[in-house]
């Protein structure tokens, strides 16, 4: 199914500005459609077709209050005037219109208003209200409250006073209207309050009448209404009572003729979702100070490693320890990160500059130069490919200062370590300008331990590739350019 920036772009010639309008109308219009009891339609001008007054539907929702009319998707298909000539005559007159849908073009007998979306003004689209008039529900209060609020907003589609302007509640979860509702005057006091939303200022501890009153006579927060109502923009507000029980308010002004009338306030219980939030807090502290401590047992190792080298007269035994010493700072780098962040995913570049700076402190000296230079950035790792990572890099890089300069760094060894993240595959480049390898080498040739780490760990814990191939340094002096390829995600 195509979205209504798709068909708007395919379809239409609306202006980026009038999409956005209409993508926010679509991203509120739950609310219509469950105050009005009836499904929803948003028709615009269909420009491929050939026919000026062919047009598309570009989106469709269905009600939570009542029974939907329709079952079947109607997004994207276009139709003719013959088929809905209401919604035809109101992007002819821009006026709202009313009447039954002609027999043929749906199957039961439905009753349609067409309200005009105007924006910039002139009309961009067409809103439906299709309702049934074989199923309605009962008339009464509630009831006649509901379809009030939406002809009150109905008229502000009209007047291009709804949506508002800058207002994306996309992906945003609010209340709806079956969470709770109170009707507010145009002296901020309560008119109309649906049963949940009275169950609803129950769990709060408001038990006298609402009706007539105001927000703060009920005890509660009359900010954000008075905000809604000075600044005529929607607003919101979590109203707690003790640990277990939360509240979320959405105000939204009502506007007539560029004044506020009154406000639909939309309740909703979300004590259920708070909990989880904390669930989920005290969960990732706890996931965190597990990394800060695997980091510091970590450091202790590698502390204790380095007194036992200390005692060590071997010169091999004591290379050897101090190799194992940096592995296990590396991965101590990965944990230290993992427990300032939020996640098991860690920015690879926060890793790799301590990694860099630890290889200068530990084998570069004033009598052994070597330039380290940082290019790109990696991008967000997961920790499972992180830390092997991060094992890899230590080890070509004490690679690089063990075998490329062999006799000794010039003025200008340099190594360049360059990240590119694709998105799916993450590259990591390690470049020397030092003597190179010999001919034909491939890593599968080394007998060393640390390529043999950096094999084992990219090609058969990682999936990944390596290889091999002479830089781009000078004669006598070609350098080496190591290339690794990973998955992002394992």
């Amino acid at each position: 199914m195509a979205s209504l920036a798709e068909l708007a772009q395919q379809r239409s010639r609306l202006t980026s500005a009038e999409t956005d309008h209409l993508q926010r109308l679509l991203g509120t219009w739950g609310l219509l459609a469950d105050l009005s009891f009836s499904d929803l339609m948003l028709f615009g001008r269909d420009r491929s077709a050939g026919d000026e007054h062919a047009m598309v539907v570009l989106g469709q929702i269905r009600p939570t209050t009542s029974q939907t009319l329709f079952t079947n998707d109607w997004v994207g298909r276009v139709v003719t005037a013959a088929e809905r000539p209401l919604v035809g005559e109101t992007f002819a007159t821009g006026e709202v219109s009313e009447g039954e849908i002609p027999p043929g073009a749906v199957e039961d007998l439905v009753r349609e208003t067409c309200i005009p979306v105007r924006f910039g003004g002139r009309t961009i689209a067409v809103l439906t209200k299709d309702a049934n008039q074989h199923v309605a529900r009962q008339d009464g209060v509630l009831e006649r409250t509901y379809l009030d609020v939406f002809n009150r907003f109905a008229e502000m589609v009209a007047d291009g006073e709804f949506p508002f302007s800058g207002d994306d509640e996309r992906g945003v979860v609010m209340p709806r209207v079956g969470d709770g509702v109170m009707v507010l005057d145009a002296d901020e006091r309560v008119q109309f309050a649906s049963p949940n939303a009275i169950s609803a200022l129950h769990r709060i501890g408001v038990h006298a009448n609402s009706e007539g009153e105001r927000f703060g006579e009920l005890g509660l927060p009359d900010t954000p209404v008075r905000a809604a109502f000075t600044l005529a923009r929607p607003t919101a507000e979590e109203i707690g009572r003790g640990p277990n029980v939360t509240i979320l308010l959405r105000i939204i002004p009502l506007v007539s003729e560029e004044q506020v009338t009154g406000a639909l306030v939309l309740m909703r219980d979300i004590s259920e979702l708070r909990r989880r939030d904390l669930m989920l807090l005290s969960k990732d502290a706890t996931i965190r100070e597990i990394h800060h401590r695997v980091k510091n047992n970590l450091q202790t190792i590698s502390a204790l490693l380095r007194l036992q080298g200390r005692r060590l007269t071997s010169p091999e035994a004591k290379a050897a320890v101090e190799e194992s010493v940096r592995r296990i700072r590396s991965i101590a780098l990965v944990h230290e990160t993992l427990s300032l962040t939020i996640g098991d995913d860690v920015p690879f570049i926060e890793i790799v500059r301590p990694l860099v700076r630890m290889v200068e402190e530990g084998l570069i000296s004033p009598e052994r130069p070597i330039r380290f230079l940082v290019v790109g950035d990696g991008g967000i790792l997961p920790a499972d490919v992180a830390t092997p990572l991060a094992v890899v890099l230590t080890e070509l890089l004490q690679n690089v200062v063990d075998h490329a300069f062999p006799s000794g760094p010039t003025e200008d060894a340099t190594v360049f370590v360059e990240l590119e993240n694709t998105g799916t595959r993450l590259r990591v480049t390690v470049t020397d300008n030092g003597v190179g390898t010999s001919p034909g080498f491939t890593i599968d040739d080394s007998t060393g331990l640390g390529l043999s780490i950096v094999r084992t760990l990219v090609t058969t814990e990682l999936g990944g590739t390596i290889g091999f191939s002479a830089g781009e340094g000078t004669p006598g002096r070609p350098g080496t350019a190591v290339r690794i390829s990973v998955p992002v995600r394992r």
